[in-house]
C-alpha cells in the first residue's frame, strides 16, 4: 500500500496524516509544535511515528505536503512567521525531505487548504476560484485559468492583509487596519468588544455567534460590521481575479445563514456591474476536522 503524509504546522500544535490517494485518512495523529527554537524535535517525533505506522500498515510513504504560516512553494522554507517559534527563514522541507528520504513540498496553510477543495472537495472541476478561510486570522488562496497561483514571491493571495481600513486595527504583520484583524473570529471578538466595553479575553466568536442566534443587537450588529469589511474585501477581490466560485471555511464559516445571508446581498451589491451575477459564494466541501490534512496531501500529490 501507498501512502502520503499531510502535514498541517500551527502555532500550538501540528496535525499529521496518512492518506491514501483517494483521500481517506488511514491514521492522524497531533504533536505539540513546541517552542524551540529549530524544528528539530517536532521532526523526530513525526519521523518516528510516520516509521513505526507505516511499517505496522505495511506501507510505503511516497511523498508529504505540508501547509505551514509563511511557507514558500518556491524555497521550501517557512519564512518570518510570526506565529510559530522558530524565527527567521526556516528550511523546512529540505529538513524533512533529510530525515524521511521522500520528495516534500510546503506552502501557505491556506494555499494547502484552497488545494484540498480542488482536489477533494466542493471545487472539482472548477479552474477558478478563491478559497477563504476565516478563521483566528484570515487567509486565502486563489485559483485562475487551473493554476494555484503563487506570484514572484510565492507569497501571492494574502487577502487577510489587504489594507481595509486606514491606520486601523494593529496586525501582527506589522501594519495597521489588515482585512484579518477585522474579518475573522478575533476581528469579531475585537468589534463586539469595542461595542459591548466586554474584556476580549471573556469572549469568543463562538459565544458571539449563539448570542446573535438569540437575536441580541449587539451581537447582531458585530456580525453586520463583519460582514460589511468581508463583502468589500471579496468584491475587491473579484476585481484581480474574476472566480466563478468562492468558498468560504473555518471556525467563522460554521455560523452559516448568519453570516452568509447577509453577506451574499453585501457582495452581490459591492460588485462592479460586469461581475454581477458571475460568482457564487459557497461553504467549502471539506471535511472540517481533516481538512488541513487532505490540502498538504494535495499538494503532495
Amino acid at each position: 500500500m501507498q501512502l502520503r503524509v499531510g502535514i498541517d504546522i500551527g502555532g500550538t500544535t501540528t496535525v499529521v496524516g496518512l492518506v491514501d490517494d483517494l483521500g481517506n485518512v488511514v491514521l492522524k495523529n497531533t504533536f505539540l509544535t513546541g517552542s524551540e527554537s529549530t524544528p528539530n524535535t517536532l521532526i523526530l517525533a513525526i519521523k518516528t511515528w510516520i516509521q513505526v505506522k507505516a511499517k505496522s500498515l505495511q506501507a510505503t510513504i511516497v511523498s508529504v505536503g505540508i501547509g505551514a504560516p509563511n511557507g514558500n512553494i518556491h524555497t521550501g522554507n517557512i519564512e518570518h512567521s510570526p506565529n510559530l517559534p522558530w524565527k527567521g527563514i526556516v528550511p523546512l522541507a529540505s529538513l524533512f525531505e533529510k530525515a524521511l528520504n521522500v520528495p516534500v513540498k510546503l506552502t501557505n496553510d491556506a494555499n494547502t487548504a484552497a488545494l484540498g477543495e480542488w482536489i477533494f472537495g466542493a471545487a472539482k472541476n472548477c479552474n477558478d476560484f478563491l478559497f477563504v478561510t476565516l478563521g483566528t486570522g484570515l487567509g486565502s488562496g486563489i485559483v485562475s485559468e487551473g493554476k494555484m497561483i503563487y506570484g514572484h514571491t510565492g507569497m501571492a493571495a494574502e487577502l487577510g492583509h489587504i489594507i481595509i481600513k486606514d491606520n486601523g486595527r494593529p496586525c501582527g504583520c506589522g501594519r495597521n487596519g489588515c482585512a484579518e484583524t477585522y474579518c475573522s473570529a478575533s476581528g469579531i471578538v475585537t468589534t463586539y468588544s469595542e461595542i459591548t466595553g466586554i474584556d476580549k479575553n471573556d469572549l469568543t466568536a463562538r459565544l458571539i455567534f449563539e448570542k446573535a442566534l438569540n437575536n441580541e443587537p449587539e451581537a447582531l450588529k458585530a456580525f453586520d460590521l463583519l460582514t460589511d469589511d468581508l463583502a468589500l474585501l471579496l468584491a475587491n477581490a473579484v476585481a484581480f481575479s474574476s472566480p466563478s466560485k468562492i468558498f468560504l471555511f473555518g471556525g467563522l464559516a460554521q455560523a452559516g445563514d448568519i453570516l452568509m445571508k447577509p453577506l451574499k446581498a453585501k457582495f452581490e451589491a459591492k460588485l462592479q456591474n460586469i461581475y454581477k451575477g458571475t460568482v457564487s459564494l459557497e461553504f467549502s466541501g471539506l471535511r472540517e476536522n481533516d481538512a488541513a490534512i487532505l490540502g498538504a496531501v494535495a499538494l503532495a500529490i
